[in-house]
C-alpha cells in the first residue's frame, strides 16, 4: 500500500497549486473582464470569462482535496482518490462547454455584422499584464502538477499555459484593431479563443477517460513488470497483468509461476520480493495484488497480458 505520508504531501501539494491558482486567477479575471467591458474588447472579455473558469477550476480542486484526503472507508475500499479523475472530467465538460459559448457569441457578431469601435489601449496593458500572470500561473502549476503527480493539476497547468496563448492572440487582435480602426479582429480572436478552449477541453477528457476506463496506453510500465519478475529466483511467466491509476498512483494485479514444489511459506517469499521489486523499479504503487499459481498450470487469461504482450513494443 502507499505510504500515508506520501498521500498527505501530495494532497497538501494539490491544495497549495489550487490555493495558489485561485487567488491568482481571481485577480486577472477581474481585471480582464472590466477592462473588456469598459474598453470594448470582445477579446479581452472572453479571456477574463475563460479565467473566471479556472477560479471554478480551482474551487473544486479544493473540494477535491477535502474529499480525498478521507480514509478508505467500507463503501471506498480503494479510498477517495478517483474524486480528482472525475473532477477533472467535470471540469473538462465546464472547459468545452464554456469555449463553444464563446464561439457563438462571437461568431453572431460577425453574422449580423455588427458595427464596433476598435477597444481603447487601455485593454492592451490588461493584455500585457495577463500574458505575465498566466506565465507563473502556469509554470507554478507545471511544478506543484509534477511534484504532486495530479493528474488534474497538470490539467489545469495545460490549460494555464494555453491561456498565455489566448492572451497573446487577444494582444495581438488589439494592436490589429487599433491600427484599423475596426474591430473585427478583435472579435475573431475572440472566436479562435473559444475554438482553443475547446480543443484543450477535448484532449483533458481523452487523458481522463483512458483512467476512467482503466486503460494504460504506455507499455513501458508493463515492461517493468516483466523484468522485475524476471529478476527474482523462482518466479516467471508473469501474466494476467492489470495496471489502472488511481489518483497518480498504480494499482496491480498479476499472476506468476512458481515451482510445484515449493510450500506456502516459500512461495509467498519469492511473491513478496516480486513486490519488492516492483517498487523498486516502477514510482507510486498503490497497491500490488499477487496470485501465485504451479508452473505447468494451464488457465483461461481472459482478463490482463501476458509476459509476451506486455514484451511487445507499441
Amino acid at each position: 500500500m502507499t505510504n500515508p505520508n506520501d498521500e498527505n504531501k501530495k494532497i497538501s501539494t494539490i491544495r497549495m497549486a489550487a490555493t495558489t491558482a485561485l487567488f491568482g486567477n481571481l485577480v486577472l479575471a477581474s481585471l480582464k473582464v472590466v477592462t473588456g467591458l469598459i474598453s470594448g474588447s470582445n477579446a479581452l472579455v472572453a479571456d477574463g470569462v475563460d479565467s473566471s473558469v479556472d477560479v471554478l477550476i480551482c474551487i473544486i480542486a479544493l473540494v477535491v482535496v477535502r474529499i480525498m484526503s478521507k480514509p478508505a472507508d467500507t463503501g471506498h475500499p480503494w479510498g477517495h482518490g478517483r474524486a480528482e479523475t472525475v473532477a477533472t472530467a467535470i471540469l473538462s465538460f465546464l472547459l468545452f462547454f464554456m469555449g463553444a459559448q464563446l464561439i457563438i457569441d462571437s461568431a453572431s457578431v460577425l453574422i449580423l455584422n455588427e458595427q464596433r469601435e476598435a477597444p481603447s489601449s487601455i485593454a492592451m496593458i490588461v493584455a500585457l499584464i495577463s500574458i505575465a500572470g498566466k506565465t507563473v500561473l502556469a509554470w507554478s502549476q507545471f511544478v506543484l502538477g509534477k511534484r504532486a503527480d495530479s493528474a488534474m493539476v497538470k490539467a489545469n497547468a495545460k490549460n494555464m499555459a494555453g491561456d498565455v496563448l489566448i492572451s497573446l492572440g487577444v494582444l495581438a487582435g488589439l494592436v490589429i484593431s487599433s491600427l484599423t480602426g475596426s474591430a473585427y479582429a478583435d472579435t475573431i480572436i475572440a472566436l479562435l479563443i473559444g475554438a482553443w478552449i475547446m480543443k484543450t477541453a477535448i484532449g483533458i477528457f481523452l487523458e481522463t477517460n483512458l483512467e476512467l476506463m482503466d486503460g494504460n496506453n504506455d507499455m513501458e510500465h508493463y515492461r517493468v513488470i516483466v523484468d522485475a519478475v524476471n529478476s527474482v529466483e523462482g518466479a516467471s511467466n508473469p501474466h494476467r497483468a492489470r495496471m489502472r491509476r488511481i489518483a497518480g498512483f498504480w494499482d496491480i494485479d498479476l499472476d506468476i509461476n512458481v515451482n510445484p514444489q515449493c510450500t506456502v511459506l516459500e512461495a509467498h517469499g519469492i511473491a513478496s520480493q516480486v513486490e519488492r521489486e516492483i517498487k523498486q523499479r516502477l514510482e507510486n504503487v498503490f497497491d500490488i495484488m499477487i496470485h501465485v499459481e504451479p508452473q505447468g498450470d494451464i488457465t483461461d487469461e481472459t482478463f490482463g497480458l501476458s509476459e509476451d504482450e506486455m514484451s511487445d513494443e507499441i
